[in-house]
């Protein structure tokens, strides 16, 4: 029993309104910075029908709306059946960079890929996705 009302006593305390000035919060969310750092133009593509064993190239692009230079540290591609291609030199505060993949179709049907970037911005990389139909 003495077990429980300490358990409940501690429940109760982690919960309290007590905790919740304890972190201060700025106006601008941790969110918001990493979110305005790159304006993609676009996240999802979506290319449609291409032909069976012809590679599709698919072009990222975006612009960087941070006051500082951003790297493109690493591009990863879901699978071996895309390769990818990306902007090496630091894209300068308002200047456009690019992620390409190139997908090689060879098996018919619906398919989607994602390719995943990491920026000298942020660590956790930004998952960009494209999506189709390969047919004979």
């Amino acid at each position: 029993m003495k077990k429980l009302k300490i358990t409940a006593l501690l429940a109760v305390l982690a919960c309290s309104s007590f905790y919740a000035g304890v972190f201060p919060v700025e106006n601008t969310s941790v969110v918001k910075i990493l979110a305005d750092a790159i304006k993609w133009k676009s996240e999802s593509i979506d290319v449609g029908n291409i032909p069976q064993g012809k590679p599709k190239l698919i072009r990222f692009e975006f612009t960087n709306t941070s006051s500082k230079p951003i790297i493109i540290e690493n591009v990863s591609p879901s699978c071996g059946c895309t390769t990818a291609d990306y902007t090496k030199t630091p894209i300068l505060p308002g200047k456009k960079g690019f992620v390409e993949a190139s997908y090689n179709a060879a098996a018919k049907g619906q398919f989607m890929k994602t390719v995943n970037v990491t920026t000298s911005d942020s660590k956790t990389p930004k998952t960009l996705s494209f999506k189709g139909v390969v047919v004979s």
